[in-house]
């Protein structure tokens, strides 16, 4: 396929994959088909809107491998849903009347793009899939290819999504220097709130990441440097029940014993007993354009800060959030191998026509291939009965908490 144009953009939340991701795609190109044309649309779905792109020059081209020393988007990135006209026309995206849709379209056809390249997660996707669909039904053929980015890994069907190892590691630095803040004041309760609005994976990979790092430590317990001080006493995610008054009695006897409790909470977990008293009190739950609870604004950790603190007779609590700290690094070298591999396949699919996402198919042996866009999907359970987070909790004393259904 003759491929003269192609553009990228990324899109929702920061991960760390987005500038690998964008190099390794400028560094495929010009290994493969030098003279393709390249643009970017900055800050996502908004500059394709907009028009608004940075062109690919030679001497990006050239020095495109400086991209993956840096997290965050080069080319930035934006919450843009182009189904969701009413929010596009109040943010000024689009003119009252238009169809948000024609507008990318159009714009795409004005442009010559022939490959667009989106490198975010199922919402990023599942548009873009939009995107194609309504230019396949107006005669102009489009190849789509997608790049997952979730920090939370909850696309389904793929195995692992880009950035979230990074993501992990990062947390667990955090986790380093937040819970040596334990000895800081007496009876001290600690929150880690780590991202992941219906997914646990990120909170118990950051979890077991922490634990990992504690396990290459000398302790010294004679003079206070104690491992049980330092470990972590509870972990919670959205996939499992979390029974507050029973933990609380375990909890409190760790607090007796130890003199301090480190949660490490999944900012969607226990959500729902947030949201119910919310509506109680009759008060409005913030949405995102697309239909997400806003969770900044709802603040789960000092929510749980605020029930264990009378529940364990904590005298001082630190609630402390990972979560950009995490998704804004450099990609680690296990997510730096599986973006090259995503990238280059990501580029042999467009440079052949096929449209669809890149990543490992759970539902096909693991395999690295090009999905179809309807098999694309969000919310991705966390699997809580996995061996090694069973083996986590066992570690820590939490027994396996039981299922819940997840959808925020």
């Amino acid at each position: 396929m003759m491929v003269t144009k192609v553009a990228l953009l990324t899109a929702g939340g920061f991960a760390p994959c987005l500038s690998t991701a964008i190099g390794g795609l400028i560094q495929r190109y010009t290994e493969l088909s030098p003279d393709t044309e390249i643009i970017a649309y900055k800050h996502g779905y908004q500059g394709l809107l907009q028009g608004d792109y940075l062109t690919v020059t030679p001497e990006v081209r050239e020095k495109a491998h400086l991209l993956q020393l840096f997290g965050g988007s080069p080319v930035g990135n934006s919450r843009v849903k182009l189904t969701n006209a009413k929010d596009l026309v109040k943010r000024g995206l689009v003119q009252e009347g238009d169809d948000p849709l024609k507008v990318a379209a159009d714009r795409l056809v004005e442009d010559g793009v022939s490959v667009l390249h989106t490198i975010g997660g199922d919402d990023t996707n599942t548009t873009a899939a939009d995107l194609a669909k309504y230019l396949h039904e107006n005669n102009y053929e489009l190849t789509v290819v997608g790049l997952p980015k979730t920090i939370d890994n909850d696309v389904i069907p793929i195995k692992q999504s880009l950035g979230a190892w990074t993501a992990a590691e990062q947390g667990s630095i955090f986790a380093q220097n937040i819970v040596a803040e334990h000895n800081s004041g007496s009876r001290m309760l600690i929150v880690h709130e780590v991202m992941g609005r219906n997914c646990g994976w990120l909170t118990a990979a950051t979890a077991q990441k922490y634990r990992e790092w504690l396990d290459t430590q000398e302790w010294l317990p004679e003079i206070g440097l104690d491992r049980k001080a330092w470990d972590v006493h509870a972990v919670y995610v959205p996939e499992g029940h979390i029974d507050l008054q029973a933990e609380a009695e375990r909890l409190k006897k760790v607090m007796d014993e130890v003199g301090n409790v480190t949660i490490f909470l999944s900012e969607g977990a226990g959500l729902d007993s947030i949201l119910a008293e919310m509506e109680r009190a009759g008060q409005e739950i913030p949405r995102d354009p697309f239909g997400h609870v806003k969770l900044d604004k709802i603040n789960p950790g000092k929510w749980f800060g605020d029930q264990f603190s009378q529940l364990l007779g904590a005298e001082k609590v630190m609630v402390q959030k990972s979560g950009y700290f995490a998704r804004s690094a450099a990609s680690n070298q296990a997510d730096l191998d599986l973006i090259k591999q995503c990238t280059d396949l990501a580029v042999d699919c467009a440079l052949e026509g096929k449209t669809g996402v890149i990543g490992q198919d759970e539902e096909n042996g693991d395999v690295l291939t090009n999905i179809a866009f309807d098999r694309i999907a969000g919310g991705k359970a966390f699997d809580i009965s996995a061996d090694w987070y069973v083996d986590l909790l066992n570690h820590i004393g939490q027994p396996v908490p039981q299922k819940v259904d997840v959808q925020h």
